[in-house]
């Protein structure tokens, strides 16, 4: 599945992106959950349901993953790729969230933010694809 020509940069508006205000969080062991919460909270951006995404979700949509309650999957372990998925974040709101993690002692992971098309992929399609980008990314600055 390639989806070529999918990545954009994101300005710094305060303009809603797409979706319902929402966070979908792949790959995280539970005390990585606990941490990345806190995280949240320190920054402001406590307001938003996270959602853990569990190997049972990678053949499920993005929307209907999207559409379970806040903390759904808490706990769970999660084989996946470490990933976050952005849902209904303002442009400010998306760099206070990749600044504050990067300042964090969390690990790298890979970040997306949903758009009409991927909320119809699979969790798993969404991976690959991240995956697929950040190579092509990391082979660019070779």
């Amino acid at each position: 599945m390639s989806h070529e020509g999918t990545f954009k940069k994101v300005g710094k508006s305060g303009k809603k992106m797409y979706g319902p205000k929402k966070l979908l969080v792949c790959g995280y062991p539970e005390p990585e959950q606990r941490a990345l919460l806190s995280l949240l909270e320190k920054n402001g951006l406590s307001a938003f349901p996270v959602i853990f995404a569990t190997n049972g979700d990678l053949q499920r949509t993005l929307k209907e993953v999207l559409d379970s309650d806040d903390s759904q999957g808490q706990g769970e372990v999660s084989d996946m790729k470490r990933a976050v998925i952005m849902s209904g974040f303002t442009q400010k709101e998306l760099h206070i969230l990749m600044t504050a993690y990067r300042g964090s002692d969390l690990p790298p992971q890979l970040w997306a933010t949903l758009t009409p098309i991927s909320e119809n992929w699979s969790v798993a399609d969404l991976l690959a694809e991240l995956a697929a980008e950040a190579e092509a990314v990391k082979k660019q600055r070779k």
